[in-house]
């Protein structure tokens, strides 16, 4: 049986900060987990609601690798692709002023 994250402290109910620590990400992640549809929160919020994710499918998330594995390659491949993005609105502003 799996160690419980209840027992150790943990609500049953987890904002950001707290379901990014304990999946081992970052918080400013959870946005994109969360539009990559590999985190659902609880309660059908708003956009700019405050997020909230059950600790037992936060939990189950923690002992399945092939879920890490493909949430953090779609952390790097955001990330990258944000990167890329501004990289390339640098390029092009910078090719205007030389202009």
């Amino acid at each position: 049986m799996q160690p419980s994250l209840l027992h150790a402290g943990y609500p049953a109910k987890l904002n950001a900060e707290q379901t990014a620590k304990i999946l081992g990400f970052q918080e400013h992640d959870i946005p994109v987990l969360i539009s990559e549809h590999e985190l659902t929160p609880l309660g059908n919020p708003v956009p700019n609601a405050t997020k909230y994710f059950a600790l037992c499918d936060i939990e189950k998330k923690c002992f399945d690798r092939d879920w890490l594995h493909r949430a953090t390659k779609k952390i790097y491949r955001h990330w990258s692709e944000k990167n890329a993005r501004k990289k390339s609105a640098h390029e092009n502003h910078d090719a205007a002023l030389a202009a």
